[in-house]
Order: structure tokens, then C-alpha cells, then sequence
């Protein structure tokens, strides 16, 4: 791949820099709300990343977005579809048109070519995309990948001619091939000369989009503007715009904070910044509670995972949001802030009714404080869903048990995720099981408190009753995993609504 790193001096804070296939651009008149797949195909011609759903499920206009990082670079597949043309500011932008030089095909090209892994060719350029992030991580660092990881880089790419054997054939192939190597250090020092301190101010058509660089500038931001649209990860802001037709008239972006996205142990929690990644907030919750790992690769997809954070999972509050479950079981904080101070609030606290959150008009989400595990905590979170990957849950619940040396219940969180207005924990159930022997007489008994903890709705999903019965049978499935006598494994007990 030929790349023209260089980048001239822009001492124009309000133009958007970034660099298109390895090529300097810099845009002043984009609509702050115009999306990176819709820049692609009407401004710079290249049709290759196609819009199949346009809310960052089928992965057909998957690219690539690199950008500074701690030791590096980071090159991540994303949704094109949900991304504003300004979050690209400082960062580079590869589509499928980029791979290919001088007239040959890159090898992860080849490779779909050779295992005859595109029919329709409608998906193709997404799964390339997906792939070639995938095939220079592992260039980097003379690995290959195993079939498990392949499967998760591929899992937000969807497929309409059922065609995925020879696509993972292919992910396999690509490194028989001869090496086509990737420039990172190049790169990083052209992104290093593209950075910028002053914050990004962008207006166009008296629509604004700001980036501030530190978090004392972001919070006058939200005082001054109280009602702009706070931007992370743009999963579910951009289908406001792509799916509801909203106008964006004011964004205030997230990205880039070092604040916002650090992850640390402080003080007996997991502390994670409000704009981390979901794939990064998962790995630091996973290395303490492995538990999660499941939850983590049915979270979405990979490309969702690099894109969205896990504060706006929390902030945006959905009745069925992945996170809030286990969060809640754990006993999540919230740490919230604006310009006069920072107050914590138990997680089950924030969510006041549906789409109701206790936040100021001029607060932020500025991190969420995970307790780090007891010597005997038993935890579990399961999700249920019409498809394993990539889908949304009919149910999803997590139970944290505090067992003592007799089997006795010490203490006892359950949460679930669809079963109400907003993400909750279910004090009957928890009633029924504190102070009480880890038996099937207990179980039995919390199974039957959550008729009266919850009253679930009906939709597309799932029935109330197959909600309600569902909810009971993963907390009988959580005493199978952990009864004292016999446990059963996961794997014996897991039961996919596939």
C-alpha cells in the first residue's frame, strides 16, 4: 500500500485533518452530522463500503480507523455507517479501495478470491475491511490468529448467501500468502505531525461540532451548552440521525480525553473511564472477573466494541443494554461531575424511568467504579437472543452471591436486562436468598419472588411469559454452575435461543 504520509501545518483549529487512504485531507464544509460512509460514496467516490443496514448491524460498510495510541497505533475495524465525518479529525481512514498496489491484490484479497469466499459480493468489501485490521495486527506481530478470534473479528459481518465457510477460510489463507508489510511507524509519525493541541472547533452551515482535549474545557462546554449532543462512540447516536432523521445542530465529542478513557485499579475497584472502549472496558473486567468473557464476545460485534464506550452503554440507560446487569450485580458506582464537583451514585440510583437519568443538564458521566472481587463471591451473567452473535437480548440477567465456608447465602444482587423500564435488580428475589442454605429449596423460592419483582413486557423479542420464564430458568442455571453439591459446567448447562 503507497502511502503519502506528509501533512502540512493547518493552523486553522476549525477545519477537519485527517489522513484518506494515507493521503492528507482537510474538510471545512461537511455537515458535523454527515456520516463517514455517506462522505465516502458522495464526496470522494468510493463505492466500495456499501450501506446495507445503516445502523451498524450487517457490517457491509465496514473501514478502518487508525490512530495514536499508548506504545503505538491502534487500527480498528468500524461501522462507516454510524461514525461523523469529524470524529475522523486526527486519526487515519482506510477503506477496501486502499489495500491493493501497483495492480495486485493485498493477500487478504487473495485470499477471498482463492477460497472463492465472495458470492454476491454485496458484504465482501466489509469482511475484506474486517480481515485486513485482523492481518496487520498479526503481521505486527508474527502471529496468526486463532480460528476463535477469527470468528469474533468476523461476528459484526453478516453474510446474505450463507457463505462464511470459504470467508474463514480465506482468514487462514491470507497468511500462506507472501507478506504484505504495513508501515507503522510511519504511520504514527504522521499522525504524531496531524495531532493538534488546540481543541477542535468546528462549524459549518451554523451547526457546530467541538472536541475538547482536556476535561476542565469539556465541562464548560456542557455548562454553555447544556443541550448539545454529547458524542462517545456514536452506536447510538448515529442511528439518531441515520433511523430517526434528527438534526444535529450542536455535538460536544468525547473521543480523545486521556481522562475519560483511562482504566485503573483504585481503592479496591476497577475504575473505568466513561470513554473507554467496550473492547478495552471488557478485557480490564474480564482479567478479574473471567465470568464475563461470554458477555463480552456476544456484546455486539467487534466493530461496535472499537467504536462505542461503556459510558454511553451506562449513560444512554436502555432496558436491554448488555452492561447494566452485570454492573449492577457487582455493585457499580457511578462517579458524575460538572464544573462544581464530583459525586458518586450507586448504579441502580441513576436510572430513574425509562430514557430518565439523575444528571444535570451540565453534569457528565466521568467513570464507573467496579468493586474488585471477595474471596467468595459466586458470579454469572448470562444473555439469551434469537441469534448468538451480534444480536439484541430478550433477557439478560446477573447474579452476585457472597457464599460463606457452609454454603450459607451471606449476601445476594440480582439484575436483569429486559424485564423492566430500565436495567434492574430484583430485591424480592435477593430477599429470598440472603441468609438462606444454597439449595433447591432457595432457588426454587427466589425463582418464584420474580413474578413480584418484575412484570415484563411483550415485543418482537420475547413474550412477557417467556421473559418471566426465562429469568427464573438462568437463576436456576446459576445454582446448577455453583451448588455446593455436584456443580454442573457451563457448558453442560448452556442452552442458546439461537
Amino acid at each position: 500500500m503507497q502511502q503519502d504520509l506528509t501533512m502540512p501545518p493547518d493552523p486553522d483549529s476549525g477545519a477537519i485533518r485527517f489522513l484518506l487512504g494515507g493521503h492528507p485531507v482537510v474538510e471545512r464544509a461537511v455537515d458535523p452530522d454527515c456520516t463517514v460512509l455517506e462522505y465516502l460514496r458522495r464526496r470522494r467516490g468510493l463505492c466500495g463500503s456499501k450501506e446495507g443496514c445503516a445502523e451498524g448491524d450487517c457490517g457491509a460498510c465496514t473501514v478502518v480507523i487508525a490512530e495514536r495510541a499508548p506504545g503505538g497505533v491502534a487500527l480498528k475495524a468500524v461501522n462507516s455507517c454510524i461514525q461523523f465525518v469529524p470524529a475522523l479529525d486526527g486519526k487515519a481512514l482506510y477503506t477496501v479501495e486502499h489495500l491493493a498496489a501497483e495492480g495486485k491484490l493485498h493477500p487478504v484479497q487473495q485470499a477471498m478470491v482463492d477460497c472463492h469466499g465472495s458470492q454476491c459480493g454485496f458484504c465482501t468489501p466489509g469482511f475484506v475491511m474486517s480481515l485486513w485490521a485482523l492481518y496487520v495486527a498479526h503481521r505486527a506481530t508474527g502471529s496468526r490468529p486463532p480460528d476463535a478470534e477469527v470468528r469474533s473479528a468476523l461476528a459484526g459481518n453478516l453474510c446474505r448467501c450463507t457463505g462464511y465457510r470459504p470467508i474463514l477460510a480465506a482468514a487462514q489463507h491470507m497468511f500462506e500468502l507472501p507478506a504484505v508489510a504495513f508501515d507503522l511507524a510511519a504511520l504514527q509519525a504522521a499522525l504524531d505531525k496531524l495531532a493538534r493541541d488546540a481543541p477542535l472547533a468546528y462549524a459549518y452551515a451554523g451547526r457546530h461540532f467541538h472536541a475538547p482535549r482536556d476535561l476542565p474545557h469539556l465541562l464548560a462546554l456542557r455548562a454553555q451548552y447544556p443541550q448539545a449532543t454529547l458524542l462517545a462512540g456514536g452506536t447510538d447516536v448515529g442511528l439518531w440521525v441515520n433511523k430517526q432523521l434528527r438534526r444535529l445542530d450542536h455535538i460536544i465529542y468525547l473521543g480523545g480525553l486521556e481522562q475519560l478513557e483511562a482504566i485503573s485499579d483504585v481503592d479496591g475497584h476497577i475504575r473505568i473511564g466513561a470513554g473507554a472502549k467496550l473492547e478495552a472496558a471488557y478485557a480490564a473486567l474480564c482479567a478479574h472477573y473471567p465470568q464475563l468473557f461470554e458477555m463480552w464476545q456476544r456484546f455486539a460485534s467487534r466493530p461496535i466494541r472499537n467504536a462505542g464506550t461503556l459510558g454511553g452503554n451506562v449513560a444512554n440507560g436502555s432496558p436491554i443494554g448488555d452492561s447494566m446487569p452485570a454492573l449492577l450485580a457487582l455493585g457499580a458506582q457511578l462517579r458524575l461531575t460538572n464544573r462544581a464537583r464530583t459525586r458518586v451514585l450507586p448504579l441502580e440510583n441513576f436510572y430513574l424511568g425509562y430514557q430518565k437519568k439523575d444528571l444535570a443538564a451540565d453534569e457528565i458521566l466521568l467513570a464507573i467504579d467496579v468493586p474488585l472481587p471477595g474471596p467468595h463471591l459466586e458470579f454469572r451473567t448470562y444473555k439469551v437472543a434469537k441469534r448468538y452473535d451480534s444480536d439484541i437480548s430478550a433477557v439478560c440477567a446477573a447474579f452476585a452471591l457472597e457464599l460463606d465456608a457452609n454454603g450459607t447465602i451471606g449476601s445476594a444482587r440480582v439484575a436483569y436486562g429486559g424485564m423492566a423500564a430500565t436495567p434492574a435488580r430484583a430485591p424480592q428475589a435477593e430477599a429470598a436468598l440472603a441468609g438462606r442454605p444454597w439449595c433447591e429449596h432457595t432457588v426454587r423460592g427466589a425463582m418464584r419472588a420474580l413474578a413480584r419483582d418484575y412484570a415484563p413486557i411483550a415485543d418482537m423479542r420475547a413474550s412477557s411469559a417467556y421473559r418471566m420464564q426465562t429469568a427464573q430458568n438462568l437463576l436456576y442455571r446459576m445454582y446448577l454452575e455453583t451448588r455446593p453439591d455436584a456443580p454442573l459446567t457451563a457448558a453442560e448447562t448452556s442452552v442458546h435461543a439461537n
